[in-house]
């Protein structure tokens, strides 16, 4: 499916990921909800993590592989985990910040929290919110029915050439 023109995207930029971010990070200060583990949802969700880690100045950042959405608007029957699953059994009982690009249809985020203790102190920060998502997030930066370019994803990836691969 093709990435719609720009007049129907939300474009989302560099300096916006920095007052998001900040936004987030000052959400939580001022409910004194500090979480012992930051937990980034693989991909867009690693931005997130390390940015909330570094405004809140904390160390336990780890990361889960979620797979869903295929290409724009185009998802797996159901998020599947990619590679091993994390060690998150040491997280019972403890505050921990499931951080993502988006909350879009809610599936991933329905997934990782499984994957998490029961007893642990689960909180979803997110700089996107959709409006149908059905795992609401605590803290959303911002909410949108658009599509979502990201600063990271402004771009197609690289690709090597069929011509320009050697033989060997």
């Amino acid at each position: 499916m093709a990435i719609p023109p720009d007049s129907e995207l939300e474009i989302f930029d560099y300096e916006e990921f920095g007052q998001g971010i900040r936004w987030l990070g000052q959400q939580l200060v001022d409910v004194n909800w500090i979480p012992d583990c930051v937990l980034g949802v693989v991909r867009g969700g690693l931005f997130v993590a390390a940015g909330i880690a570094y405004a809140l100045d904390l160390k336990d950042v780890r990361h889960v592989n979620v797979e869903f959405y295929t290409d724009r608007g185009e998802t797996l029957p159901e998020p599947v985990l990619v590679g091993q699953e994390p060690y998150l059994a040491d997280l019972s009982g403890k505050r921990v910040l499931v951080a993502d690009d988006v909350a879009d249809t809610g599936a991933t985020l329905h997934f990782v929290r499984k994957l998490l203790p029961a007893d642990a102190d689960v909180r979803v920060a997110v700089l996107y919110s959709k409006p149908a998502s059905t795992y609401p997030p605590e803290l959303a930066w911002r909410s949108t029915d658009k599509w979502i370019r990201f600063p990271w994803i402004q771009v197609p990836p690289l690709r090597v050439s069929e011509e320009g691969r050697s033989s060997v």
